[in-house]
């Protein structure tokens, strides 16, 4: 059952213009332990979500309105994404590893060791117009049984991969994060911005044709609670989720606005016909609203064509 709220805004500069969509939030699920990982199907016109503890994915038919199981067990699946290929790629926690889900159902390791060691637990994942995945290594899933198997890390540190498919390897591209979690490209896929939940700001590198990285200077510090998911619009603006909402930067570093949400946002993604409803996972709940901004083209979608 669809639940509406009225929206509360910050504006905070003249460019956060999100506010002349809609003025109320939707809360299309509440009955999640931690939503997270959230995923939209153009093609299918459905998103998908997971609720890590209860070990399931969920789904919403855009369509219909309706919520069920996409998948359970689910590996303690936390981020998501999807390839240009329109499959699905998914960070397990259970597993420690990072999977492909194909177009017949069947799942593909893509990693799950570096230098024969298991990760330490997968959180979230991007993919780079060059068709490299790549994703953050905290140790959430291992620290207790909640959101995962409690185990000791084999991997001193927790890290920034990709995953190069055509030349079959894996390897750290970052190895000085506390606690790395969302990752979002740029526009034109020559820079990412990585959050780091234990000291709460995001980073900006450079990203260079081969996948090495160099900058990495703070971006943007959190006001309230911590950073973690985090999405571009297609002005390039940056969406982070937080303790309050979800926060909107301006390229240049400035905080422009918040949406304020009545839980602990933990990520976020455009969706929709035209990728401006904005489905928000939020501790026990996922939110919506239909903005007047629209997401950043996806590898899936129009991507930037290599340079």
């Amino acid at each position: 059952m669809v639940d509406s709220v009225e929206a509360t805004f910050e504006v905070l500069d003249a460019r956060f213009d999100l506010v002349g969509g809609d003025a109320r939030l939707q809360r299309i699920s509440s009955d999640c332990r931690w939503a997270e990982g959230p995923v939209y199907f153009a093609a299918g016109r459905y998103f998908a979500w997971s609720d890590i503890p209860n070990d399931r994915m969920l789904r919403w038919d855009e369509t219909s309105g309706t919520v069920g199981v996409f998948r359970y067990p689910a590996g303690y699946t936390n981020g998501h994404t999807v390839d240009a290929e329109g499959r699905l790629v998914s960070c397990e926690h259970g597993a420690r590893r990072v999977t492909r889900t194909e177009h017949d159902g069947s799942v593909t390791v893509l990693a799950d060791r570096w230098q024969g060691k298991r990760f330490n637990s997968p959180n979230d994942v991007v993919v780079r117009r060059d068709g490299s995945i790549w994703f953050s290594d905290p140790i959430y899933g291992i620290n207790s049984d909640y959101e995962g198997f409690q185990a000791d890390p084999e991997i001193d540190g927790c890290h920034v991969y990709r995953i190069d498919l055509t030349a079959g390897s894996c390897a750290p591209v970052s190895q000085d994060f506390q606690r790395p979690n969302g990752l979002a490209f740029s526009l034109d896929h020559d820079a990412i911005y990585i959050t780091d939940s234990m000291v709460k700001h995001i980073r900006r590198f450079e990203v260079a044709a081969d996948g090495s990285l160099t900058g990495g200077d703070v971006f943007a510090e959190c006001t309230n609670g911590t950073f973690d998911g985090l999405r571009l619009d297609s002005r390039g603006r940056i969406w982070v989720s937080a303790g309050d909402g979800v926060h909107c930067y301006d390229p240049d570093g400035t905080l422009i606005g918040k949406i304020l949400v009545p839980e602990v946002v933990s990520n976020l993604v455009f969706g929709g016909p035209k990728r401006n409803i904005m489905f928000m996972t939020a501790t026990t709940s996922v939110y919506t609203i239909m903005t007047n901004v629209t997401g950043a083209p996806t590898v899936a979608g129009r991507a930037p064509a290599p340079s």
